[in-house]
């Protein structure tokens, strides 16, 4: 995919903020006929292969984007997040990794922890 202004435009969303952001999110932080909703969904995709963004469910089933960081060195996604229950808000929680003891014979390809509660903007 070339570079795009709808690309350009979501990568940034994405990047600068602080939180994780959904499909419903980025839509509403866009510019006003920007891109439809079919084209937010193709730019997320491809930024999720070209390996730029991650996607975490949340509590309630909703999918999260977030940018990935060092992502360069060592492509890995295996930290928590944290769902608040109030506002909805999905962090990654970058500094924790999570630490598990796997049965004989089972292989880890991805990890995907979320912890629910509330956040302290929340609380």
């Amino acid at each position: 995919m070339r570079k795009t202004i709808a690309k350009t435009k979501i990568l940034e969303l994405i990047t600068r903020s602080n939180t994780n952001l959904s499909h419903a999110d980025i839509k509403n932080l866009l510019p006003d006929g920007l891109c439809d909703r079919v084209t937010i969904y193709r730019v997320l995709d491809r930024l999720l292969q070209e390996g730029l963004i991650h996607k975490v469910v949340n509590i309630d089933g909703v999918v999260n984007y977030a940018s990935c960081k060092n992502c360069e060195v060592e492509h890995s996604h295996n930290h928590m997040h944290f769902s608040c229950e109030k506002c909805k808000s999905v962090t990654c929680l970058d500094d924790i990794n999570p630490s598990f003891k796997l049965p004989k014979g089972y292989a880890v390809k991805e990890i995907n922890f979320v912890l629910s509660g509330v956040c302290p903007s929340c609380s």
